[in-house]
């Protein structure tokens, strides 16, 4: 399978918006976008919807389950210890711990959620298709075999729409 990659190159976030717009118009598939900051418009054109708060949502409720019953086994079951008239099942101690234990579980499984999903792990080769998307550039960059038209096409589109620069890379 070819790897190789239609990259648009756009000098603002305007024209960068109107590439999008024109290669959807025209049912080109756009396989990445780089920036060299957020742009929420571009990531709403794509229409791509992410899991990623469900998958937190059900790491917190399984969190919450998980560490209050771990603090009642240990408190009231396991080893209960009567001081100063105090009952064993103090629910009320035990939200701090729960609260901070859940920020903690949320936080260390959607860092590795993310970094399966991304495919990240130590010593991977990033590949950047242009380097000048961390400077000052905005990139769009389509897979060649599967961007739904031809490299004459896409480029007449992306130029009508403001690209600076059209090419093609090896990636």
């Amino acid at each position: 399978m070819s790897n190789t990659h239609i990259i648009g190159i756009f000098d603002s976030k305007s024209d960068l918006l109107a590439g999008i717009e024109g290669a959807q118009s025209k049912n080109f598939t756009i396989d990445e976008i780089y920036t060299p900051y957020p742009v929420m418009e571009a990531i709403d054109a794509l229409k791509r919807k992410s899991r990623f708060t469900t998958a937190a949502f059900i790491y917190g409720a399984a969190a919450v389950v998980g560490v209050l019953s771990f603090l009642y086994w240990t408190s009231v079951i396991d080893w209960p210890i009567n001081y100063g008239g105090k009952p064993t099942n103090a629910f009320p101690s035990f939200i701090i711990i729960t609260l901070v234990l859940t920020i903690l579980t949320i936080t260390i499984l959607s860092l590795f959620t993310f970094s399966i999903r991304a495919r990240i792990y130590p010593g991977k080769k990033y590949i950047l298709p242009d380097e000048r998307a961390t400077d000052d550039k905005f990139v769009i960059l389509f897979n060649k075999a599967t961007a739904g038209g031809g490299f004459e096409a896409i480029s007449k589109t992306l130029k009508a729409s403001g690209a600076s620069e059209v090419y093609e890379k090896e990636l």
